[in-house]
């Protein structure tokens, strides 16, 4: 009883720091966008567009793992199995949209 209860306590642990708000964009995005005008400013959003793409399919690899542990071994995980994998599922889509969001509006860059 008290192994599951701490495997509980350590998922739940990893899964609100898996989901902890990040700040992909540690700049102002809007006024970057805005006030770039040379090829190297369109560059710099490029790269960075890049760099928070690497950084979502990062997560997506994560996310990607746990539900292979989540569906492996869903009888450690009892009645929340299903919640746990549901969840993964929609972080894992989620990321993937950001991945491929992310990598357009690098491609729009550096065609600028």
């Amino acid at each position: 009883m008290k192994t599951q209860l701490l495997i509980t306590l350590l998922l739940a642990l990893g899964l609100l720091t898996a989901c902890a708000k990040m700040n992909p964009h540690p700049m102002d995005m809007s006024v970057a966008v805005r006030n770039a005008g040379s090829k190297a400013d369109h560059e710099a959003l490029a790269q960075h567009y890049e760099v928070v793409a690497n950084e979502m399919q990062l997560k997506v690899d994560e996310h990607k793992k746990l539900l292979s542990q989540y569906e492996s071994k869903s009888y450690l995980y009892g009645r929340q199995a299903q919640s746990f994998k549901d969840h993964c599922q929609w972080l894992i889509n989620a990321y993937e949209k950001a991945v491929e969001e992310n990598l357009e509006m690098a491609k729009m860059h550096r065609q600028m």
